[in-house]
């Protein structure tokens, strides 16, 4: 070590971090040989904290302030106290300052589409993304569990772990939730909620505190969303004849270019198709024979109760002396009879077939 170096790192007494990269969680603060000076300040800013290391140990760690390494509760050393060391301290101490601020709009989505049951569509494939937020909670675990002695640990080298979480308990969720397809997008909101209830409590174990998760789509594969589509496209055009009729129209009166003329042939055959089973149906109709004439039947007033009723044809007739409407005695009249009649006198062979009222006990 050159006397520079040495003179350097002994007479430097401010040690604090100024974060501009926005991406650093942990950061090692550069000392020559980790020497710390006696009486050195330290600043710890809102949204940071410090953690000491000795010989390989977390000793302590500090909130926001400011403070003068003399105690001796640090477990720190400076070289100017052991001369015959070679102006070389055995007690050397790390300093790494850790970012406390959240870590907004980190992305999350799924690789491979997730399998579910869905009450309406039987099984389907779905794929989500979305964003989430942290911050660390518990700095002496995040260094123990992830950092170690990276100098400069940045969001990226832990978002791909968090990530894989994330989708894994996702997946999870999903199947629980029993939430059909098609209602999921109106429920973007209560779902993050149910999804943040759920996997808080595994960033825990980081030293982490997952903050916020928003799920901002879960989409279909597209052959699938292309099958809405469809679906869609049908019940909104209503009447399919109707829409095939025109698409056919502006085939025909649209196309440009032999592709446009081919598809244009193909919707006129298909059309003159049409016309030509609608004629045949139209023939088929003229050529069937009308309904076979009713005979011309005598046609008789009867009078029930000294009121006029009818006319009836014989049918009706037969019916009401079944009935008992019409005795024997009941007048009727028809067209060439001069006065009313008894009913005996025209249909006497009806009353006789007419079996009498069933005798009384």
């Amino acid at each position: 070590m050159g006397l520079f170096d040495w003179m350097f790192g002994q007479f430097i007494d401010v040690i604090e971090w100024m974060d501009d990269s926005q991406d650093t969680m942990v950061y090692r603060f550069p000392r020559h040989n980790n020497e710390i000076k006696y009486g050195a300040k330290l600043t710890v800013r809102e949204s940071q904290m410090a953690i000491f290391v000795n010989e390989g140990i977390v000793a302590d760690v500090l909130g926001a302030g400011i403070y003068e390494l003399e105690t001796k509760n640090l477990p720190i050393m400076t070289s100017l106290q052991h001369w015959h060391h070679g102006f070389n301290s055995p007690f050397k101490a790390e300093i790494y300052f850790v970012n406390t601020k959240r870590f907004t709009n980190l992305k999350w989505g799924t690789k491979n589409p997730i399998m579910v049951r869905d009450p309406e569509f039987s099984m389907v494939r779905l794929r989500a993304f979305g964003t989430y937020e942290i911050r660390i909670t518990d700095p002496k675990q995040f260094m123990t569990e992830i950092v170690g002695t990276d100098h400069h640990f940045t969001v990226d080298e832990i978002d791909h772990q968090l990530t894989n979480l994330i989708v894994s308990k996702f997946a999870t969720i999903l199947g629980e939730s029993n939430i059909p397809v098609l209602d999921l997008a109106s429920n973007y909101e209560n779902f993050s909620t149910y999804i943040f209830k759920k996997i808080a409590p595994y960033f825990g174990e980081y030293g982490l505190e997952l903050t916020k998760i928003l799920v901002e789509n879960i989409s279909l594969p597209e052959n699938v969303e292309a099958a809405l589509d469809k679906r869609t496209s049908r019940e909104v055009t209503g009447n399919l004849d109707a829409h095939i009729q025109y698409q056919t129209g502006e085939a025909l009166g649209s196309g440009k270019g032999s592709i446009s003329d081919m598809v244009g042939m193909g919707a006129g055959l298909a059309l003159g198709q049409q016309m030509t089973e609608k004629m045949n149906n139209n023939a088929t109709n003229k050529n069937t024979p009308p309904p076979l004439p009713t005979r011309n039947s005598t046609m008789y007033h009867v009078a029930l109760e000294n009121v006029q009723e009818g006319p009836y044809d014989v049918r009706t007739i037969q019916l009401y002396i079944k009935q008992g409407l019409i005795q024997k005695d009941t007048l009727i009249w028809t067209e060439g009879l001069q006065n009313w009649v008894e009913a005996r006198s025209v249909f006497e062979h009806y009353f006789n077939s007419t079996p009498p009222p069933i005798p009384q006990p």
